[in-house]
């Protein structure tokens, strides 16, 4: 038979089963239904961050190779977006419903389906000899992620139900998933040295084989039937929202920022954000609560989880390309040099988790997204040919910025729900991760792709044939190789300096909005979430047990 796990916070003297309400408080409590056998939680937590490190790990580990992508599959600057985006959207898009899904059928085969799935796609993907076919299959392994993403957080939150103990937990979750964000340039450049672009696909597959055979064996049941509901016209407004809002900026560059489909596609994606919060408004088990969002501090917290991964996806995704073209690093030492980022976030992670004890959790956000602005900002005022050492500064200050943000802002965002919808909390947190994630990405790459390619048509590539000028204005390879090949300096400077024009800007736009983030959580009124929406023990202890 399966047992109540209670709510944290709340003696369990006090709490008895009936009808799914807390009989003492007369508060709503939420059923969980959990397998009988015992294990121990911290054997839980690493096989939960085992698997949330490796596909966080994917996030990041195709962006070193997005170069050699581009030369062998001829694809272009947008293909490349749509390789590394495909997947994130298609996290982003499904992560709500995943959250459900896991909560009502339980959630260790929900990990164990999507680890499998994740390994096959995984597989997939290294045989294809086409962009669009890459293209899918990221898709492919975005759906599996997502599957996989709120279930580890989900088990951690069922498995640490002490709310001290689950912030020391959540603590290191971050730190591995940020540490998997980061690490993943390091890991394919060391691939791509030795082997071709297939090889970060390849990677994958045992890693997520050996994360399926561990959570098999130690992870153990956990359900909330009751209280988990699908929601189909959620599922379809919100997902249409992000893929048509991502879409739109994707293509802008090439269409136009003013043209009638880019102002259709934003006018859509309004109507459908509306959509869908008329739509959960309106349903008595909706995908998403949409009322928690006005409260205030959930939406700051919410908010700083979203522009934080924003600044981190898209740091990633400019700054692997800015090594490999115009720095002329070989893919195993872009790899290294983007390490310091990865160490930093472990330890801002685990650092702020330990500062919000003292000082409280909005001070830690608003100071890691402050750092997070400082450090765009560092590099929008750097030179082309900036010394290494500068570059380590910078990624040490976004590092921290990052994981003094999202650890205590994710454990805050957990405590407001209750056990029984960790899944939901957790996919509430994952949808804000790669919502950011995804549209800085979007953002930040087409940014770069408008001005790189305004910028080079005034150069002497407008000089060269139209075939060739095309090419070099979708593609920063096809540019260099054509500058190379002719053996011209001037070509070579006119690459490097519109690559740097679009950089640089993007940088300054990525600033200003993580600046503004922090301005934003600051000015909120209220507290950030610091306590489950439960009563403490010790406001129950005051009053008499209840009778049986």
């Amino acid at each position: 038979m399966g047992s109540l796990l209670v709510p944290p916070d709340v003696d369990a003297v006090h709490f008895r089963w009936n009808s799914g309400k807390c009989t003492h408080c007369q508060h709503a409590a939420e059923a969980i239904v959990s397998s009988p056998r015992t294990v121990r939680p911290s054997l839980v937590l690493a096989v939960a961050c085992l698997a949330a490190f490796t596909i966080n790990l994917d996030t990041t580990l195709v962006n070193v190779a997005l170069p050699s992508v581009s030369r062998e599959l001829h694809a272009g600057t947008r293909s490349l977006q749509w390789i590394v985006d495909g997947y994130n959207l298609a996290f982003a898009s499904l992560v709500l419903v995943a959250g459900s899904l896991g909560d009502r059928f339980g959630r260790r085969p929900a990990l164990l389906a999507g680890l499998g799935g994740f390994a096959l796609a995984s597989a997939a993907a290294a045989a294809v000899s086409h962009p669009s076919g890459l293209i899918a299959l990221r898709f492919a392994m975005g759906a599996c992620a997502a599957v996989i993403f709120p279930t580890t957080l989900s088990v951690i939150t069922n498995a640490f139900p002490v709310r001290r103990e689950r912030a020391q937990a959540i603590g290191l979750w971050g730190a591995v998933t940020g540490l998997g964000v980061a690490v993943g340039p390091v890991c394919g450049g060391l691939l791509l040295a030795h082997f071709g672009w297939v090889s970060v696909f390849l990677a994958l597959v045992p890693v997520s084989l050996v994360a399926l055979a561990a959570a098999w064996r130690i992870v153990p049941e956990s359900r909330s039937p009751e209280n988990a509901r699908l929601d189909p016209p959620g599922l379809l407004t919100s997902s249409a929202a992000v893929g048509l809002l991502v879409y739109t900026i994707i293509e802008a560059p090439a269409r136009g920022w003013t043209a009638t489909q880019t102002a259709a596609g934003f006018a859509g994606t309004a109507g459908l954000a509306v959509a869908f919060v008329l739509i959960e408004r309106r349903r008595s088990r909706p995908m998403i609560d949409v009322s928690l969002f006005r409260t205030p501090a959930f939406s700051a917290a919410s908010g700083s989880v979203t522009i934080a991964f924003f600044a981190l996806f898209g740091f990633i995704f400019l700054v692997t390309q800015y090594f490999q073209f115009i720095r002329g690093y070989g893919t195993l030492s872009t790899g290294v040099r983007i390490l310091p980022v990865a160490l930093c976030i472990a330890v801002g992670s685990v650092a702020g988790v330990t500062l919000v004890k003292r000082i409280g959790t909005r001070p830690v956000v608003v100071t890691g997204l402050l750092l997070l602005g400082c450090g765009y900002g560092w590099i929008a005022l750097s030179p082309t040919f900036v010394d290494y050492s500068a570059i380590v500064g910078q990624m040490v200050i976004m590092g921290l910025g990052l994981g003094m943000t999202t650890a205590p802002a994710t454990e805050s965002i957990l405590s407001v729900l209750p056990p029984a919808k960790a899944g939901l909390g957790s996919a509430v947190n994952d949808a804000t991760r790669e919502t950011g994630g995804t549209l800085g990405v979007a953002v930040l790459g087409s940014i770069f792709t408008s001005l790189y390619t305004a910028h080079l048509g005034t150069t002497g590539f407008a000089h060269l044939p139209p075939a060739q000028a095309s090419a070099a204005r979708e593609s920063v390879s096809a540019a260099l190789s054509t500058a190379r090949g002719s053996r011209s300096q001037d070509l070579l400077s006119a690459v490097q300096t519109s690559f740097m024009d679009g950089f640089h800007t993007a940088c300054v736009v990525a600033a200003a909005i993580c600046v503004a983030g922090a301005l934003l959580a600051l000015a909120l009124p209220g507290r950030f979430p610091s306590a489950p929406l439960v009563p403490r023990a010790r406001s129950a202890a005051r009053s008499p047990a209840p009778s049986p």
